[in-house]
């Protein structure tokens, strides 16, 4: 069904921009209408137009404001549909505020709220929309949504850790880069002509530095296409069945990064789990939402194969030992709840400990890396250094003896 871009003022005066699905401007026309708008342009949506967002516009910062928001609405007697409105007025984030339209427009029509993000599953990922449609059925929305909201705090504030930690390295690898890309693109080039007019023999270091900095310079786009290549055939492994897994299992075991990522999926593991129990969703149900969201191939099919297993009646803590990826700390806690019936409360607090790990172990891993970039960098300065200096004594060595 095509889509049509409107803009159109609300009762409050304000100009409003947003999208609709509908058969024919005419209708698309009656749904702005419907949605208490007053309509000024609607145009269909061009193919380009449909695709120019990369990846999701919605990040997790957006959606925890979305869920405190929803339910401090909710809470205060307003309707799903009300609330809808006063979100889609409110909310910075205008990509959002154009699905929260389309939401309030089928749930306008009839549609239950948990319905209309499944429209959306781009941009709402499954554990909200699950739990949505779990508070839906036991009418605990508001329930439902605080404990999204303090989900995806805890996911923020984990991503924010994790950012902040490496952003210092990724800097200081871009400049040591940069850093060597102009010493063999401009500063050798300078000394080409007095190194050729020098009329004696080069040592090793400084002809390998010479046909580095020739090739650099003339070749560029050899790199270049290496590079893309590299990158392209890398993304096409990695989509790949073996790909996928072979590229987890190596960022499970690598070394310095794999305690961070182990450390990771065990967080989010237990918190999603811990929250979807806590909600009333069915262990087989939480399983296999679980196992979307740990961002990790090998972890994602060892969760599915759990859930098989607990179908037929096995204990979740069997399947998750066998796995032999979590560290053992989630191994004893699972089986710990299951013979205590307490598996919400235990996996929870484990995931505070991990979040806490996981701020530790990215500290370390920033603490490791940032010497080891310093030390690149001296060894490849250094070397030109020496590549350049060297002929330059042994020119002012021939010049005393003579």
């Amino acid at each position: 069904m095509p889509k049509f871009n409107y803009t159109a003022i609300s009762q409050a005066g304000k100009n409003k921009k947003g999208s609709v699905e509908a058969s024919s401007k005419e209708i698309a026309q009656s749904i702005v209408k419907e949605m208490g708008l007053m309509p000024l342009t609607i145009v269909e949506q061009s193919a380009l137009q449909g695709n120019i967002v990369l990846g999701n516009p919605v990040k997790v910062k957006d959606l925890t404001i979305f869920c405190q928001q929803f339910e401090a609405i909710l809470t205060a007697g307003v309707s799903v549909l009300e609330a809808l409105y006063l979100l889609s007025e409110q909310t910075e984030n205008k990509h959002l505020s154009s699905i929260i339209v389309d939401m309030y427009t089928r749930v306008e029509r009839g549609e239950a709220l948990s319905a209309s993000m499944k429209a959306n599953a781009k941009y709402f990922p499954s554990i909200l929309i699950n739990m949505v449609e779990a508070g839906e059925l036991s009418g605990n929305l508001e329930i439902a949504l605080r404990r999204m909201a303090a989900h995806f705090e805890n996911e923020h504030e984990l991503q924010q850790s994790v950012k902040k930690a490496t952003t210092y390295p990724l800097v200081v690898a871009i400049v040591a880069v940069a850093v060597v890309i102009i010493l063999v693109t401009v500063v050798v080039p300078t000394f080409v002509e007095m190194f050729d007019g020098m009329g004696m023999e080069l040592p090793w270091t400084t002809k390998l530095l010479l046909q580095i900095s020739s090739f650099v310079i003339t070749k560029w786009y050899i790199l270049i296409g290496i590079t893309v290549i590299t990158i392209v055939g890398l993304k096409m492994y990695a989509r790949s069945e073996v790909g996928s897994i072979s590229l987890s299992r190596i960022k499970l075991k690598a070394p310095i990064i794999g305690s961070v990522q182990t450390k990771i999926v065990a967080s989010r593991f237990s918190r999603t789990l811990s929250t979807l129990l806590a909600s009333g969703l069915p262990l087989l149900d939480a399983l296999e939402v679980v196992s979307k969201v740990v961002d990790n191939y090998v972890v994602e099919k060892g969760i599915m194969d759990a859930r098989e297993q607990v179908s037929k009646g096995v204990p979740l803590s069997k399947p998750i030992i066998e796995m032999n990826v979590f560290p053992p700390m989630i191994n004893h806690m699972v089986r710990i709840g299951e013979e205590t019936g307490q598996m919400e409360p235990i996996l929870d607090k484990v995931a505070d400990f991990y979040d806490r790990e996981v701020e530790s172990a990215v500290a370390q891993m920033t603490t490791m890396l940032e010497p080891a970039i310093i030390v690149f960098l001296a060894v490849v300065v250094g070397f030109v250094v020496i590549s350049i200096v060297q002929p330059m004594f042994g020119m002012y060595g021939g010049i005393n003896k003579m």
